[in-house]
């Protein structure tokens, strides 16, 4: 009877267990956080103080409720000035996603100017540059090694933003980038968008003064005092996941992203919107 009674008690324990990790990790597919971060320094232009950018990456055509209502909510309520997209945005064929393409940015554009760069999977995908000519006639500016302006109360800053390693292999590369930058607007403030989460040092040795980012995933599994277990081609314990890191007068900062369907599910680390708020320091 008694070791009835205690397999008994195994069994509930067990289901209890297996409740709460469904429970778990249904939570950190599907429920979207949004987490804010300062950014800036003593370049910044005063002007720019509290100038809001909603970053999102790696949604990899998951979609949060009907037309990515709860996303598009996520991101109205930031009260974003800008919204920068940083790749990995698609994960498969035209077929297949151009419909999410277009719901999505015709969502965001409503609410900001948008910003996009490359990842690695809209290169995979097949169709990289009928995608980047749909963003454009959707209003979006895509940022293929290029720079623009933002101006704000007669202060400018650069926005930057390079194409994924994936891309063309003749492309500009980071440095001639940066160098072009530098030469025509020695001084001011440079923000990169980027895909890759793991070019710290190369932003630092050229002078780049903040970095947006993802593919990481946030780790996809995130324990305490961890920065995320594993992450797609860095293996177990990747060096950056989540939020600001710094290198000399850089500072880059990771979203966990949102990984969709992509590889393995995530635990204890929720889609992730990302708020940048610029502060002169």
């Amino acid at each position: 009877m008694r070791r009835k009674r205690g397999l008994r008690r195994f069994a509930a324990a067990v289901l209890i267990l297996a409740v709460l990790l469904g429970a778990a990790l249904y939570d950190s597919q599907n429920r979207i956080v949004t987490e804010e971060f300062t950014l800036g320094n003593s370049t910044l232009p005063r002007e720019f103080e509290g100038f809001r950018i909603v970053h999102l990456s790696d949604l990899h055509a998951k979609r949060f409720g009907e037309e990515n209502s709860r996303l598009l909510t996520a991101v109205r309520d930031a009260r974003p000035d800008i919204i920068c997209v940083t790749g990995d945005m698609v994960d498969g064929p035209r077929e297949e996603q151009e419909a999410y393409v277009t719901e999505l940015m015709a969502g965001l554009t409503a609410i900001a100017p948008v910003y996009f760069v490359s990842g690695n999977h809209e290169w995979a995908s097949g169709w990289a540059r009928e995608l980047f000519s749909l963003l454009e006639d959707m209003g979006v500016t895509v940022l293929r090694n290029r720079y623009v302006l933002l101006e704000r109360d007669g202060a400018r800053i650069v926005l930057a933003g390079v194409d994924d390693p994936n891309g063309l292999r003749d492309q500009k590369t980071p440095a001639e980038l940066s160098a072009e930058i530098r030469e025509d607007h020695p001084g001011e403030y440079v923000l990169m968008l980027a895909h890759r989460d793991t070019l710290l040092d190369t932003w630092a040795e050229l002078g780049i003064d903040a970095v947006l980012c993802g593919h990481a995933h946030g780790g996809l599994v995130r324990l305490p005092f961890t920065d995320g277990l594993i992450a797609p081609g860095q293996g177990w314990f990747p060096g950056y996941t989540d939020g600001i890191y710094e290198k000399d007068a850089a500072q880059m900062l990771v979203s966990r992203g949102f990984t969709g369907s992509h590889g393995m599910p995530r635990l204890f680390n929720n889609p992730e919107v990302v708020v940048a708020v610029l502060k002169k320091s």
